[in-house]
Parts: structure tokens; C-alpha cells; sequence
């Protein structure tokens, strides 16, 4: 049975969801904000929602969302929210795009919902609950060599001006296939097992607060690129099934 947390953060979702849906394919407006990302009526309509819901049910709850910015960050319980992760491909009309809801308690990320209302998936969990997407259990996969797994990467820019990218280059010579799925489609693709490792160098903690706990609750490992814990300071990503997350980790800091 969800805890209320969760279950306000389902709702939460629904509701962001027909938002969304009212304004996908319909030409808005879109906006730059001061660190150059886009935004429209759809991502500050979204989390007005999210944040009315969530307030309404925890009102003692601090939240830091995308568009609205944070309030209450010393609040023992948190929400991390990110209306519309993937904006720049809900303004090209790609259903690559997700609304992300997470609960940080003491610090630490514990229940993660990951709704895509296009792409017809909505993942969620809990610490010490497992993890689900639509309604089924999911888990990540049993591959523990390099050289059967797949890979996926999202944006990749600083690891490309890093002493890292030769590394991750032998990396990729290293393993059976190399995709970029990116957002929050490689995540649910590790979290179900469709995929074992996910790499990302350039990431946002409302990006990914939710997605951690859905893959470890499904399973795998989830730290940065060096293996430190995720927080609110996260810029990286290294994503694994949990068998293979050392032996990705050495490739890339040796």
C-alpha cells in the first residue's frame, strides 16, 4: 500500500499529466531563462499544480521546484520537483519528456515518482518498498560482464572536456552496445532491465532525484561519475544494474 507521501506524489503527477497533455503539440510560447534553458506555459502551469497538491496535504514540507525555486530548504522533508524534464523536446513535439517528483528526508532521496504522459510510462517507489512501473513490479537485469551489457548516455559535454572522455572511449570498446537515450527513458529502461549502465555528466538534482530511487529500489547502484552519494549538489551520473557499477567505475577512474 503507498504511504500518503507517495500517494500525493501519484496524484501530483496525474494531475501535471493532464495539464501537459491540454498543452503538448500546441506551439507555445517558449521563454530562456538566465542559465539559457527553455520554459513554457506548460512547465510553470505543471508545477503550480504539483505544488498546490503537495503543499495542501504536507504544508510543514519544504520544496525546491525548477520553476518556482525553493522554499523551506531546512525542512526535515523536502519535495524535489521538476515539472518537465525534457522541455526542449516537449517544444519539438518528442515524447522524451517526463515529470519528476521526489521526497528528500534528513538529505536522502526516499520515494521517486517518473510520470511521461506521451511516452505512456509512469514509474514509481519507495526505499524499502521495490519499485514499479505501470502497475508492475520491475527490476534491473543479471548481466555482470562488460562485454555483454548496453550502455546509455545522456548529455556528455563536460565529460567531453574532461581527462575522463578517453576513458569513457575505451569504455565503449569495452561493452556490446552503446546507445544515448538520454532523460528519463535510459533510467526506466535500467530500472526494468532493458538496458545495465547509464552515464551522464551533465545533470540537474531535480533531473534525477526521483529516478535514483526507482533504480535502486529496482535493484542497481546509482551514484556520480566518481561514486559519491547523490544530493543536492549532483552533477553527474553513474547508473548501474549493481553488478556491473564497480567494474564501470574503474574504467573511468583509473
Amino acid at each position: 500500500m503507498a504511504s500518503k507521501e507517495l500517494q500525493a506524489a501519484l496524484d501530483a503527477a496525474q494531475a501535471a499529466a493532464e495539464v501537459i497533455r491540454s498543452l503538448y503539440q500546441k506551439n507555445l510560447a517558449v521563454t530562456t531563462k538566465a542559465d539559457a534553458s527553455p520554459v513554457t506555459e506548460a512547465d510553470v502551469r505543471a508545477e503550480e499544480t504539483i505544488k498546490a497538491i503537495l503543499s495542501e496535504r504536507f504544508p510543514s514540507y519544504g520544496f525546491y521546484g525548477e520553476e518556482t525555486g525553493q522554499h523551506a530548504m531546512g525542512a526535515e522533508n523536502v519535495w524535489l520537483v521538476d515539472p518537465i524534464d525534457g522541455t526542449k523536446s516537449f517544444v519539438r513535439e518528442c515524447p522524451f519528456f517526463s515529470t519528476q517528483i521526489a521526497l528528500m528526508r534528513g538529505g536522502r532521496v526516499v520515494l521517486g515518482v517518473s510520470s511521461a504522459p506521451a511516452y505512456g510510462e509512469l514509474a514509481w517507489a519507495e526505499a524499502g518498498a521495490g519499485a514499479f512501473m505501470n502497475d508492475r513490479p520491475i527490476k534491473v537485469s543479471a548481466v555482470a560482464d562488460l562485454a555483454g551489457s548496453i550502455v546509455s548516455s545522456g548529455n556528455l559535454k563536460t565529460l567531453a572536456r574532461s581527462p575522463q572522455w578517453n576513458l569513457f572511449g575505451e569504455l565503449i570498446g569495452r561493452v556490446s552496445r552503446i546507445r544515448g537515450y538520454g532523460d528519463f527513458v535510459h533510467y526506466h529502461l535500467l530500472a526494468r532491465g532493458s538496458l545495465d549502465v547509464v552515464i551522464e555528466s551533465d545533470v540537474n538534482i531535480l533531473d534525477i532525484a526521483a529516478l535514483t530511487v526507482i533504480v535502486r529500489e529496482a535493484g542497481g547502484t546509482f551514484t556520480d561519475l566518481r561514486g559519491g552519494e547523490v544530493g543536492l549538489e549532483t552533477t553527474s551520473v553513474l547508473a548501474t544494474n549493481g553488478l556491473l557499477h564497480a567494474k564501470v567505475l574503474e574504467a573511468l577512474t583509473r
